[in-house]
C-alpha cells in the first residue's frame, strides 16, 4: 500500500524545512534515511517506519547540509511504491516422491501438490492464475537453481520428463506453484543408479521402475493389465514404441516374456488375466522402448498385482472381539484396557473403527484425559482387513462401572455395534489367604508326621471304634492256629510268648494242634479240620521250618488253600529269626508277596506296647470286650 501525505503533513514538513534553512550559529544539522531490504527490494515509507530521520545538533559546528534535507523532503512527499510478495507455504520434502531410476532410462517427476486432486488440480489452477515453475538442488548444493528446459528436459502439464536421465540429475528437485497472492512449493527426490549398481536376474535385466501402480483381482475373476504412462510416452515418440514385460513373483523370481499360459495371455500392448489366483500376484513390469530424435529410450513402469476375494461376497463389516455378552473383569484404581476386533471385508470404500463412551467418542468425555486409544491391523488376507482397536482406560474409577462402552464398527455397505461390560474383580485379602494356606500346609505336614509315626496306633483305634467282631458274622470255633517246627527253639516261643499273650493278655482263643488235639485220631484230618475252624493261620517262620514232609508244610498248604478258595481264612506270617530267601520253600515264596509278615526283634519286641505286638493285632480279627 503507498502512503500518501495529507495536507498537514506538508505543512509541517515546509516548517521545519523553513527553520532549518536558517539554522542557529552553534547547530549543525545532519540526517540520514534508513531503508529496510527485503528480497533485494528497497522499500521507503514514512507509516511503515522504514524512513527514519536523524536530527543531530552539533553545538561545534554550525554548517547545514540543504540539499540533503531537500532529497529528504521530495522523498517523503512524493507517493512511495512498496511492493508485495506472495505468502509462500514451504511443504518439506514429500516420502511418496521420490524417484528412482536407472542411467540412461526416461523418466518423470510429477509435482505432489498435484497428488491430491480435490485440494489442487492442474487444470482448475491454471484457470486462476497459478503458473508452475520447477527448481533443482543438486547434491552438495544449498542454492536452488531453476531448470533450464530442453530437448532433454521438458514438462508436460504436472509433470517433468527427463529423456534420458543421467547421473548428473540426482538431486533435490522443488515444484513451485504461485500466482500474484499465493505461493506453495514441494520437494522430492530423485536418485539416478548406475547399472553397475543395481543388482539383475540371470533372466531378467536390472529392472527400476518410475512409479509403482497397483491393481487389484479378484480370486477366480480376470483383468487387463495396461503399461503405465504408454500413452504419454507414445506422444512423445518419433515411431510406434515396442513393449516388454517381466513378472517377479512373491517369492523374488524373475520371469521374462513370453511367460504365457491359457489363464495369463498377452493382448496387444497390454497384459491380460482370464482366471487370477494366488500365482499371479507379484510386480509386472514394462520396459516401453521409443525413438525420440534419433535416440532409442527405454521407460519402464511397473503394476503391483493382488488377489482379493469375489465383489460378490458379503462386504458387511462384523465384530470379532468383544463377544455378545462379553464381560471384562476389571480392578479400580488400575489400567484398563478394552480390546475392540473388526473383520472389514474387501471394498473400496472408506472404513473406521472406533470406541463410544455413553455415547460419545472419549476426546468428547469431560474427564478425556484418562481415554486414550491404540488402533492397528493385525492381518489383511486377500483384502479382508482385520483391524483392532484398544481403549485403554487410567485410573477406573467406580463410575467407570456403569458406564457403557460400545465398539462400532462401519463401511458403505453397513453398520455394527457391541457393548463391552465391566464386571469388577473381587479381591481377596492376600494377607489373609496367605496366613491361611501357611497354616493349611503346616497343618498337612504335622499330620503327615503323625500319622507315619503313629500309623499303628490310628489304625488300631480306627479299628476298635468301628471295626466288626467276626465272632458274630461266622461260626468259627478259634481265632488263631498257630503252625510252627516241632522240637526246636521256636516251639518254646510259641508255647510260652505267643500263646500266653494272645490268650491271656489279648483274649483271643489260640489252637495248638499238639495241645488240642485228641490222642487215637489222624494228623491229617485233624490238622485240615483246626485249619478250617479258625480265622487267622499264624505261621512262625524260622530256618527249620516247613522241611519236606513235615506237618508245617501240611498245615501251610491247608491255609493257603482255604484263603485261596473261600476267602474266610488268612495267613500271617511271623518271622521268628532271619530266615535266608534261598531257605524259603516254594509255598512260602509264592506266599510271600501277598501276605503280611511281622518280625519278631528278640527283646524290643517282649513289651505288649512294641511294634510287633501292635503290628500283629491290625492282623488279626477285631476283638470287643
Amino acid at each position: 500500500m503507498n502512503p500518501v501525505v495529507t495536507g498537514d503533513e506538508r505543512r509541517r514538513m515546509m516548517k521545519t524545512f523553513t527553520s532549518l534553512l536558517i539554522p542557529p550559529s552553534n547547530i549543525r544539522l545532519t540526517y540520514h534515511i534508513y531503508s529496510s531490504n527485503t528480497r533485494g527490494r528497497e522499500q521507503i515509507s514514512t507509516r511503515s517506519k522504514t524512513s527514519i530521520l536523524a536530527l543531530t545538533y552539533n553545538t561545534c559546528s554550525v554548517q547545514a547540509s540543504f540539499i540533503s534535507i531537500l532529497l529528504f523532503l521530495v522523498t517523503t512527499a512524493a507517493p512511495s511504491r512498496q511492493l508485495t510478495e506472495p505468502i509462500c507455504y514451504e511443504w518439506g520434502e514429500s516420502s511418496e516422491g521420490g524417484v528412482s531410476v536407472l542411467e540412461g532410462e526416461a523418466c518423470w517427476l510429477s509435482c505432489p501438490l498435484f497428488s491430491h486432486p480435490s485440494v489442487y488440480n492442474y487444470t482448475s489452477t491454471k484457470s486462476t492464475g497459478h503458473n508452475l515453475f520447477w527448481y533443482r538442488l543438486p547434491e552438495g548444493h544449498d542454492l536452488e537453481q531453476p531448470i533450464t528446459y530442453s530437448s532433454r528436459l521438458s514438462k508436460d502439464r504436472e509433470r517433468l520428463w527427463l529423456q534420458p536421465a543421467v547421473v548428473e540429475d540426482s538431486g533435490q528437485y522443488i515444484c513451485m506453484l504461485c500466482n500474484k497472492s499465493s505461493c506453495s512449493k514441494i520437494s522430492m527426490r530423485l536418485t539416478v543408479m548406475r547399472r553397475e549398481e543395481s543388482v539383475a536376474d540371470s533372466d531378467c535385466p536390472p529392472l527400476v521402475a518410475v512409479a509403482t501402480s497397483y491393481e487389484e483381482i479378484p480370486l477366480e475373476g480376470g483383468g487387463i493389465l495396461d503399461c503405465p504412462d504408454l500413452q504419454d510416452v507414445t506422444k512423445m515418440a518419433d515411431s510406434e514404441p515396442t513393449i516388454t514385460w517381466y513378472y517377479v513373483s512373491t517369492n523374488g523370481m524373475c520371469y521374462k516374456s513370453p511367460f504365457w499360459n491359457k489363464n495369463r495371455q498377452l493382448t496387444g500392448s497390454s497384459l491380460e488375466i482370464f482366471i487370477m489366483s494366488d500365482l499371479f500376484c507379484g510386480l509386472y513390469f514394462c520396459t516401453v522402448s521409443y525413438l525420440r530424435r534419433g535416440t532409442v529410450l527405454n521407460f519402464t513402469g511397473s503394476i503391483n498385482v493382488t488377489a482379493v476375494y469375489s465383489p460378490f461376497l458379503p462386504k458387511e463389516p462384523s465384530i470379532l472381539l468383544p463377544s455378545t455378552n462379553q464381560l471384562f473383569t476389571v480392578k479400580q484404581g488400575e489400567e484398563v484396557r478394552l480390546l475392540c476386533r473388526g473383520l472389514f471385508p474387501h471394498l473400496k470404500s472408506l472404513w473406521e473403527i472406533w470406541w463410544t463412551v455413553d455415547g460419545k467418542t472419549p476426546d468428547k468425555l469431560p474427564d478425556h484425559q484418562r481415554f486414550s486409544k491404540i488402533n492397528r491391523q493385525v492381518k489383511c488376507d486377500h483384502g479382508d482387513r482385520t483391524e483392532e482397536s484398544v481403549l485403554v482406560i487410567q485410573d477406573l474409577v467406580s463410575e467407570d462401572l456403569n458406564r457403557e462402552f460400545n465398539c462400532s464398527v462401519k463401511n458403505d455397505r453397513g453398520f455394527e455395534t457391541r457393548r463391552a461390560q465391566l464386571k469388577e474383580e473381587v479381591s481377596l485379602p492376600s494377607l489373609e489367604l496367605g496366613c491361611g494356606l501357611a497354616v493349611t500346609l503346616v497343618l498337612m505336614l504335622l499330620l503327615f508326621v503323625v500319622y507315619h509315626v503313629f500309623w499303628l496306633e490310628l489304625l488300631l483305634l480306627y479299628r476298635s471304634w468301628f471295626g466288626s467282631d467276626e465272632r458274630h458274622t461266622d461260626d468259627k470255633e478259634y481265632d488263631v492256629y498257630i503252625s510252627y517246627a516241632r522240637n526246636s527253639e521256636e516251639e518254646q516261643f510259641v508255647l510260652s510268648t505267643l500263646h500266653r499273650v494272645l490268650e491271656n493278655e489279648l483274649g483271643y482263643s489260640v489252637c495248638i494242634f499238639d495241645r488240642d488235639s485228641l490222642p487215637g485220631g489222624t494228623i491229617t484230618d485233624e490238622t485240615l479240620s483246626f485249619v478250617a475252624r479258625s480265622r487267622r493261620l499264624l505261621v512262625v517262620v524260622s530256618p527249620g521250618y516247613a522241611s519236606k514232609g513235615s506237618q508245617a508244610l501240611l498245615e501251610l498248604k491247608a491255609g493257603i488253600d482255604g484263603m485261596a478258595l473261600s476267602g474266610d481264612l488268612r495267613v500271617i506270617l511271623v518271622q521268628y529269626k532271619p530266615v535266608r530267601w534261598q531257605g524259603w520253600v516254594r509255598e512260602l515264596r509264592r506266599a510271600r508277596v501277598a501276605l503280611a509278615l511281622v518280625r519278631w526283634q528278640g527283646d524290643k519286641s517282649r513289651e505288649l506296647t512294641s511294634r510287633f505286638w501292635k503290628r500283629l493285632r491290625v492282623e488279626l480279627p477285631v476283638r470287643r470286650n
